[in-house]
């Protein structure tokens, strides 16, 4: 039990450093292209390879396997859900499995704008409805 309260602490620490990153870019560089969101999944993506590599079995840093599942999981993951997806794509390319890491990113890609636009498109009717 006590793993997912640290999970859920990390969590909460990369969703607030999300909320003030993507502030802090948008106040920089403005709102129009969503460099905040680019930059955290870039820069998230980023920290969970580093961090996977650095303290995995042939990693120069020892890491148990709480402190890892607090920062992959929790810190990575409230922070850019896009770091584990690129870092299982990068495992499965890794693997040889190209095919698989191939569907993987056309299946994220294409599955996530179809379920935002779906989304989109249920609260809009669920607006009008409430206006009549």
């Amino acid at each position: 039990m006590i793993r997912y309260v640290w999970v859920s602490i990390g969590g909460a620490l990369g969703t607030a450093a999300r909320y003030w990153f993507s502030g802090l870019v948008a106040n920089h560089f403005g709102e129009t292209f969503p460099w905040g969101t680019m930059l955290i999944n870039v820069s998230g993506s980023f920290v969970i390879g580093f961090f996977a590599a650095i303290t995995g079995p042939d990693g120069r840093v020892f890491a148990s396997t709480e402190t890892r599942q607090f920062v992959m999981i929790g810190i990575c993951g409230g922070f850019t859900t896009f770091s584990s997806f690129s870092l299982q794509t990068l495992n499965l390319v890794r693997d040889g499995e190209l095919a698989w890491a191939l569907a993987n990113i056309g299946l994220s890609v294409v599955l996530c704008l179809v379920a935002v636009w779906v989304g989109h498109v249920a609260a809009t009717h669920l607006n009008q409805l409430q206006g009549s």
